[in-house]
């Protein structure tokens, strides 16, 4: 029998993965990417940039590394060529249209009033229906026409760190158009090849706003242009646990939060009685390990001294995927006058520079870079035609955005989501959820009514907000990924536990080549 077409939307790493699990099955994808390459966000990077999780934690798990790339935290371009390997390796290529962007999907089936009434997805719980498809409205940017296809499912795969920056908002009339200067986003200077953007920040009073690792980087990138006769000034809103490393006080931070036993000290959405209980007991535990790894932080980056210390935990933060790996000399960079850190809960422009909230003196610059991240939210939303569906992909306001296992929305058929919940890896995430996936798509389950997935979106909405706190849209899992896993295995049919022996499963780490297909 003819297997159904799948559109993929993106040829990220998410994307790659979902072709590469719907093809096993028997189906026909296509992938839609409006670049000219594979690799998504590792296409455009800031040229210092490395990657900041351990290499063996962020590899695909049937296509290790290969032993000519030595190091822990390989560059941008190794990391690239990595990808680009794995899409090669597995015949990828062939089923990706470069050059294509999908600019709205539409559903065309049953009404909205219907849709709306249904107890299970898509009408029967299965995901295809000879009732519905969905249109995908393709511009190819090279001949600037444009095509219609007709799809039966579609993963989207677009990525939260990408294609619309998300800039702070201003009073009238002190934005970037009251400034003389020039005023991009880290997306921009990330476009920039190394020569250019160096080119761009020399000699220039540079100011980056953000705290999070493409503005570390970008700083550093200032520092070694400009020196101290230009130092890097760099806006921060609140003081985060970046980690020097992955190994407080010499002990693998993976002992501490990437294994079963660590998962017990946290309270997790739909565990019973007995669990709970346990994360109750060992609270105290689970404080002092954050304590532990606090500590080795403050003594390694000295940030007393600079006044960085941040007022909450870190494991708030690992909750929250909020961790960077901060360059190697960045704290020796801030004590030799090459980069200035200054706390700045908001600010506004003025001709000749930037203007903190309660100072009387603006901050002289030539350029200020928003590393400010991006609105993923509004990227996704903005791809559905139907005014319905951007209305329930999004939520209500008080919730993140719901996602049954982080990959379905219960009221919108024949679709899934891959690449919106953060993870302390997220290839080793995005790969298992394409898995999950494409069983789903064979048949190997079903889902349950909508009314159960809605629940249990819920349980996971109260977690983040408990261990996520203001941050609980990030949809971070990395505290409990091994839990989470556990869930998608269990749906699949098979067997979680990956150790052997009982000590090993409680203690030892879990990573990708734990999960590797047999």
């Amino acid at each position: 029998m003819e297997r159904q077409q799948v559109a993929i939307i993106g040829a990220g790493i998410s994307g790659l993965l979902a072709c590469k699990y719907t093809l096993s099955k028997g189906f026909h994808p296509i992938v839609f990417e409006p670049e000219s390459s594979v690799g998504g966000v590792w296409t455009k990077t800031i040229e210092t940039t490395k990657l900041q999780t351990p290499k063996p934690l962020y590899q695909f798990s049937d296509f290790p590394w290969p032993s000519s790339v030595a190091e822990d935290f390989p560059d941008q371009h190794k990391v690239l060529d990595y990808v680009q390997a794995y899409a090669q390796h597995f015949h990828l290529l062939k089923h990706i249209k470069f050059n294509t962007r999908v600019s709205g999907i539409e559903y065309e089936g049953p009404q909205d009033e219907e849709i709306q009434a249904w107890s299970l997805w898509g009408g029967t719980g299965e995901p295809f229906s000879s009732k519905g498809k969905w249109k995908l409205i393709v511009e190819d940017l090279k001949t600037l026409s444009t095509e219609v296809y007709q799809m039966d499912f579609v993963i989207v795969c677009l990525g939260r760190f990408s294609g619309l920056p998300n800039i702070p908002e201003f009073p009238p009339n002190k934005g970037p158009e009251a400034f003389h200067g020039k005023v991009i986003h880290s997306m921009d200077y990330a476009a920039m090849d190394g020569k250019k953007a160096a080119e761009f920040i020399k000699g220039k009073r540079v100011i980056v706003v953000g705290f999070q690792k493409s503005a570390l980087d970008i700083a550093m990138e200032c520092s070694a242009a400009n020196g101290t006769e230009n130092p890097c000034t760099v806006f921060y809103r609140t003081a985060h646990w970046n980690i020097p490393d992955y190994l407080p006080w010499g002990f693998p931070l993976a002992l501490l939060y990437f294994n079963r036993f660590s998962e017990l000290m946290v309270h997790k959405p739909g565990e019973g009685f007995l669990l709970d209980l346990l994360a109750t007991i060992l609270a105290p535990l689970r404080w002092a390990y954050s304590k532990f790894v606090e500590s080795d932080i403050k003594r390694k980056l000295r940030l007393g001294k600079h006044g960085m210390v941040p007022t909450h935990s870190f494991l708030h933060d690992i909750s929250s995927c909020l961790i960077s790996t901060v360059p190697e000399i960045f704290y020796d960079q801030v004590e030799e006058g090459k980069i200035k850190l200054k706390k700045a809960p908001s600010f506004s422009f003025c001709n000749n520079g930037v203007l903190v909230e309660g100072e009387s003196t603006p901050m002289e610059a030539d350029v200020v870079i928003l590393a400010t991240g991006f609105n993923g939210e509004k990227k996704l939303r903005d791809i559905f035609v139907c005014q319905t569906f951007q209305d329930s992909i999004t939520g209500s306001l008080g919730a993140a955005i719901p996602l049954y296992r982080e990959c379905i929305h219960p009221r919108i058929p024949q679709l899934a989501i891959i690449g919106f919940s953060e993870s302390a890896a997220n290839l080793y995430t995005s790969e298992m959820r394409c898995r999950w996936v494409a069983e789903l798509l064979d048949g190997t389950f079903k889902l349950p009514s909508i009314e159960e997935m809605e629940k249990d979106v819920t349980k996971w909405d109260d977690y983040l907000k408990q261990y996520s706190g203001g941050y609980y849209r990030r949809k971070c899992i990395a505290a409990l990924h091994i839990w989470y896993n556990d869930q998608l295995y269990k749906d699949m049919g098979w067997n979680p536990r990956r150790k052997k022996g009982f000590f090993a499963e409680l203690f030892e780490p879990y990573g990708p080549l734990d999960y590797a297909p047999s």
